[in-house]
């Protein structure tokens, strides 16, 4: 089983750049935003390999995800990368 620093490298290496950490109604909102202005779009799960060890500012690296303890389905990770090839210039964008 791959871990989410794995996932997020995988992700970046195929040239998606994380944005943020979004629940509905302002998911859908800037996931429309950022295909409106060209890019593609993909949303992950928060991972759930993650621990909270250093809420007060993550000085040890970790991400706090004290926010999102328990509700943690509600919300998606959002990666954008620009439209490829002909995608794009079907979209006029480019």
């Amino acid at each position: 089983m791959r871990t989410h620093r794995q996932r997020e490298a995988e992700l970046e290496r195929e040239g998606w750049v994380r944005q943020f950490v979004a629940g509905e109604p302002r998911l859908s909102e800037a996931a429309d935003m950022y295909r409106e202005l060209g890019f593609e779009v993909h949303l992950e799960p928060l991972p759930s390999d993650l621990d909270c060890e250093t809420c007060g500012g993550t000085e040890g690296g970790a991400e706090c995800r004290a926010c999102f303890d328990g509700v943690e389905h509600l919300y998606r990770v959002i990666y954008t990368r620009p439209y490829k090839g002909d995608k794009a210039a079907e979209n006029g964008l480019f």
